[in-house]
């Protein structure tokens, strides 16, 4: 997949925008702060229906707009795709597809797209949420009917949680509250085919993973990734971060009413949901330690750019689309050179790389085809090398 233009009204700091970009790598060069990673933001928005910078849409809207758009032609080999999308700053959004309308969650069976960015540290060393999120994002994009899962999950934990908040608030405890049992039957079903998912998942990323941490970094640091599960005892969200025990040779649906029946006293008396995905934790580890609190700052970016390279294999191997598009905002300024040349040969060959840069001289040349100067929301030239 390639994207071969796109177009800007009203998003951040770009009144109207148009860039046209090629095969192979682009990379958008200028100062801090004069809208390099926006462009990057409205690419990626397409594949995800987010930003990678902030949790909601508003942020994404002009100062003193109301909406904004953006619009990308994509090239899928010798078909052609335009999206359109606009980003209201009250209301719902609104998509179409070669100027038909859409609901804006059809946009990411059109799009693929894996961006890395610096905020992607926190994937490896923030809170478990995080990682969380990462799983299920491109669990969406490569199966996208399981964002209609975990949106019915989510309403139903919030939900679930209600409940036990009220039956806390009116000292109800034990089987007088027969009301949750409905709610465990729904939470079984759809978590249990939410936890299948992101362990089948992290399964198919342990090779790719090892693959790409070891070319980054230049050794073997023997990098994993387990769940640690809820169902199965652990609770990452209170610090207890085991990994998943019992959950490959249990039915994952009976571990789950197991722990339900199991936690319901404690759950009552916090009036929380306690078991379920939405408290389940993405463990990695390197050398044998967590990376979270334990490896170094070089390990951790390794760690990171290999979850995203090790994403875009996935994609690339079962797509209809081609490859996805690669991005990498403003990452070569926080790696040693070795580090540098070694992921320039691993992004190579991919249909199109973006690339965003405060200095030029940062990116490695192979990745300096074609360059694209951005000025305060302003784009000054684009030039072939």
């Amino acid at each position: 997949m390639i994207v071969e233009q796109l177009s800007l009204v009203d998003f951040r700091n770009y009144a109207v925008a148009d860039v046209v970009l090629g095969a192979g790598p682009n990379v958008f060069v200028g100062r801090n702060g004069q809208g390099k990673t926006n462009l990057a933001e409205a690419i990626a928005f397409f594949a995800t229906l987010g930003s990678h910078r902030v949790s909601s849409d508003a942020p994404m809207v002009r100062d003193g707009a109301d909406a904004a758009i953006i619009r990308a032609r994509l090239a899928h080999g010798e078909r052609r795709v335009l999206l359109e999308v606009q980003l209201n700053r009250q209301g719902s959004n609104k998509a179409r597809v070669n100027g038909v309308p859409v609901k804006p969650a059809e946009l990411p069976r059109h799009a693929q797209v894996v961006l890395f960015a610096p905020e992607d540290l926190q994937i490896v060393r923030g809170d478990p949420s995080g990682r969380r999120r990462f799983a299920d994002q491109l669990l969406v994009q490569r199966t996208p009917r399981l964002a209609g899962v975990l949106a019915d999950y989510d309403r139903v934990v919030k939900q679930r949680t209600a409940l036990l908040k009220s039956a806390r608030v009116r000292g109800i405890r034990g089987d007088a509250l027969s009301t949750l049992d409905v709610w465990d039957d729904k939470l079984v079903v759809l978590g249990t085919e939410v936890i299948e998912a992101r362990l089948t998942l992290a399964a198919e990323l342990a090779a790719p993973i090892a693959r790409a941490y070891a070319a980054i970094a230049g050794a073997d640091h023997h990098p994993e990734i387990e769940w640690a599960l809820s169902v199965s005892g652990a609770d990452p969200e209170d610090g207890a971060d085991a990994p998943a025990g019992d959950a490959a040779s249990t039915r994952i649906d009976d571990l789950f009413r197991h722990a339900l029946a199991a936690r319901r006293a404690a759950e009552l008396d916090r009036g929380l949901t306690l078991v379920g995905p939405h408290r389940d934790d993405l463990v990695l580890r390197v050398r044998g330690l967590p990376v979270r609190g334990y490896a170094s700052h070089g390990e951790s970016w390794s760690i990171a750019l290999a979850l995203r390279l090790a994403s875009a294999e996935l994609l690339r191997a079962e797509s209809q689309l081609g490859d996805p598009v690669l991005i990498l905002d403003d990452v070569f300024a926080e790696l040693d050179a070795g580090r540098r040349s070694r992921l320039a040969e691993l992004v190579g060959g991919y249909e199109q790389v973006v690339v965003t840069a405060a200095v030029e001289e940062d990116v490695p040349m192979a990745l300096r085809a074609r360059t694209v100067r951005v000025e305060a929301g302003t784009i000054l030239e684009a030039a072939d090398v």
